[in-house]
């Protein structure tokens, strides 16, 4: 169940037989960072089960790597090396052409990068499913000009039905730096 209840436009995200990690991601939707020097606590158990909480020592450092690794763990995939590295995502999986819900974004982003789940489209933008997305875990829209790579997860047996692309309607901001 998710901490907070989806947005209306996504909540079919909750009702849909979704890849496992993806399950994990939309479970934890709206997981927050505290503000100040105060951490959210259970993010930093998210890396202390993955045994970084020796390099992530707060969530004032960007975490979007650190749910990502989470979110795969979880679903039974090992993740990239040094997982906090967003643009390390770009090794994970394999590569694909046309994103399909799911699929693992690596964004390019002034300072470094960001990654996150493909959950839909539009013309203009992907729908990102990610933490450290306004410090929280939610669904953003991020340019389409932005994306470095498009990852799909190692399927050990036939990849799910529900691997597809999504179609969305263009409606929220768009996102210009998920720092």
């Amino acid at each position: 169940m998710p901490q907070l209840a989806l947005p209306r436009r996504y909540s079919w995200l909750a009702e849909i037989t979704a890849p496992r990690h993806l399950v994990e991601a939309i479970r934890l939707y709206g997981v927050q960072e505290h503000a100040g020097r105060a951490s959210n606590p259970a993010i930093l158990a998210w890396a202390e089960e993955l045994d970084i909480d020796d390099v992530f020592l707060a969530d004032s450092t960007p975490w979007c790597g650190l749910f990502a690794a989470l979110c795969v763990k979880r679903a039974g995939w090992e993740p990239v090396r040094n997982p906090l590295w967003a643009l390390n995502w770009t090794r994970f999986g394999g590569d694909v052409d046309e994103p399909a819900l799911g699929d693992l974004l690596v964004f390019r982003r002034p300072g470094g990068g960001h990654v996150g789940f493909y959950v839909g489209e539009d013309d203009l933008a992907f729908h990102v499913l990610g933490g450290n997305q306004s410090d929280s875990v939610c669904v953003i829209r991020i340019l389409r000009d932005r994306l470095a790579a498009c990852r799909r997860a190692p399927w050990r047996f036939a990849q799910p039905r529900a691997v597809r692309p999504i179609r969305l309607t263009a409606t929220g901001a768009i996102s210009a730096n998920e720092a």
